[in-house]
Formats: structure tokens, C-alpha cells, sequence
């Protein structure tokens, strides 16, 4: 049995709509000369763009291609998979970032783990009364990349004093921070990987809740319920066994696969978990393409009933 490489560029052909799998050496000498199809393959499916590579590196910890497109902007492969592009990085960042913050009446404090092509970082600094945000890359190079290439997504958000980067793991960072130092934790990772898998363990997770203030909140991406559903499914359960209040949104990024998406909202402040009381919810709806309050609230109730079937069973 031939093993599939993780993900393949294609070329497309002009004959028809016939398309021919290209030889490495073909897709070097042309990448930079053609438009290609670039494409994340996953369980059977194919997920993929056409445009031109206009970067393409191997740093320490994975293979980074920026893709130019025509209809998607500037998109962002890391080691096979699509994390961003300029038109639809806005259905995840917004949906990340903030249910989160438009929950707490005062926000100064923030560490964002992952993040690296700033568009976190980008949604957060919308907020007046944010002082300081930690942002924790692993990976130096998907920051250096995304300053370059992607600055449709930061939109300046580099250039903010109240922005501090810092290129370390983030579990070792959260294990050497004081207790309830942070009121907002955001977890921007990719999917579970070698170097990020420790970002979806319980032992993460209550470090986590150590060093949020007692009305603070976390958020993490948890996933797709339809193409993770085991890791979805396990993250939601471990941020049970961890917080005391935990709820799931759901929404879309077209270009990821299967195209429905998660985020993962968690707190030990029962009362006011999720209620929106931020005095800066007018402006901040006011900003976003995809986000405000109604969007929120219909988001919230569309866990897919075979993923409520299967937490319902583990309860019992």
C-alpha cells in the first residue's frame, strides 16, 4: 500500500478540467511561475486552493507555505493543514475571542498561547481597557512570516505597545506564571501536533485555571465536532472536569475541514459566565464582519446532537 503524503500540490491542467499530480522537482521549478492547487488532505477528502506560492519554509518545528489566491487573499498552510487566509480568518478569530471578553466588565490583562499570524491579537486589542497582552509563539518564524506577508489579518496589531511576544512553549510559560495573574487566557493553537499536543491535556487545563483571576475566562479552538470529533469531544470533557462552567460555540470556517468549527469557553465564575456586560460591546460589534451578540447566541445552541448524545452518556 502506498502511503499518501500528508498533503499534495496540484497542478491545473488547461486540457478540460483534468488535473495531474506533479512531480516534487516540477512543483519547485513552477511554484513561484504558476498558479497550482494547494491542497489539505484529510480522511478522503480534499480541502484546496489555487493561487501561487509566494513562500515556502521549513523552520524548527514545521513546513510553512504562504499561498497567494484570488479568492481567499493571502492563506496560510502549516505541515499540510490550512490555518488562515485573509477572507475567512475573521470567522475564527472573532468567534475565538469575543464571547470571551464582551463577558467580563474589565479587561487588562491577557495571555494569548499561539496566535502567531496576529489576528488573536489583532481582535483583542479592540478593547480600550486592555493594558497588556502576552502573546506566547512557539514558533518564531510563523510570527517573522505573518509580519511579512500577512498583515491583512494583524492589521497593525505588531506595532501595539500593549502587545509583548514571546517565543517559548506555551505549557512551560503557563507553568511559571502566579496564580490568578490573567483575566483572559485564549488558546490560538493549531491541531494536536508533537510540539502543541500538551495544549489539549487536563494537566494544561488546570494550570490554566490557576493562573486566571477568580471572574476571569478561558477560550480555546476545540476543534471540529465532525472531522476531530474524539479530540472535540475530549477537550470539552477534560474543561469539565476542570472548571466549573463550560459551553461550546459553534460556527463556520468554510475552508477548514468538513467547515464547521468549535470554541470552547471555560470558568470557575458561575454567575456571571458569559453575560454580556463589557461597556465596549456597542463599538466592538461595530468592528466585526462576523460576530456580535445575536450571532453569539445562536452559536451557542448548535452543538450537533450526536456530539450532546455522547456528553450526556459520559455524565451519567
Amino acid at each position: 500500500m502506498i502511503e499518501l503524503p500528508k498533503y499534495q500540490v496540484l497542478n491545473l491542467e488547461h486540457s478540460g478540467n483534468l488535473q495531474k499530480k506533479r512531480s516534487h522537482q516540477e512543483i519547485n521549478k513552477q511554484m513561484h511561475e504558476k498558479k497550482i492547487w494547494l491542497d489539505e488532505l484529510h480522511e478522503g477528502s480534499r480541502y484546496g486552493l489555487e493561487g501561487k506560492i509566494i513562500v515556502k519554509k521549513k523552520s524548527s518545528f514545521q513546513e510553512i507555505i504562504v499561498l497567494e489566491t484570488k479568492a481567499h487573499g493571502r492563506a496560510l498552510m502549516l505541515d499540510g493543514c490550512w490555518m488562515t487566509s485573509d477572507k475567512e480568518e475573521k470567522y475564527y478569530h472573532e468567534c475565538l475571542v469575543h464571547p470571551a471578553l464582551s463577558s467580563l466588565h474589565e479587561i487588562s490583562n491577557i495571555l494569548i498561547i499561539g496566535g502567531g499570524d496576529g489576528g488573536t491579537a489583532r481582535e483583542c486589542l479592540k478593547y480600550k481597557s486592555v493594558a497588556n497582552i502576552d502573546l506566547v509563539e512557539i514558533d518564531n518564524e510563523i510570527v517573522t512570516i505573518s509580519k511579512h506577508y500577512l498583515q491583512q489579518i494583524s492589521m497593525g496589531a505588531w506595532n501595539d505597545k500593549r502587545l509583548k511576544v514571546h517565543f517559548s512553549d506555551g505549557f512551560e510559560w503557563v507553568k511559571n506564571i502566579n496564580d490568578n495573574y490573567y483575566d483572559v487566557v485564549l488558546i490560538d493553537c493549531s491541531d494536536p501536533s508533537q510540539f502543541s499536543s500538551g495544549l489539549f491535556s487536563k494537566s494544561f487545563y488546570k494550570e490554566c485555571q490557576r493562573i486566571i483571576r477568580k471572574d476571569g475566562i478561558f477560550a480555546t479552538q476545540s476543534e471540529s465536532p465532525e472531522s476531530f470529533q474524539n479530540i472535540h469531544i475530549n477537550i470539552i470533557k477534560s474543561l469539565r472536569e476542570t472548571f466549573k462552567r463550560v459551553e461550546t460555540m459553534y460556527s463556520f470556517v468554510p475552508f477548514y475541514p468538513s467547515g464547521i468549527w468549535s470554541w470552547t469557553f471555560a470558568s470557575d465564575n458561575v454567575k456571571s459566565f458569559l453575560k454580556e456586560v463589557n461597556i465596549e460591546i456597542n463599538s466592538i460589534e461595530k468592528s466585526c464582519d462576523i460576530w456580535n451578540l445575536n450571532y453569539q447566541s445562536g452559536a451557542f445552541k448548535m452543538m450537533p446532537n450526536k456530539i450532546y448524545k455522547i456528553l450526556s452518556e459520559n455524565k451519567k
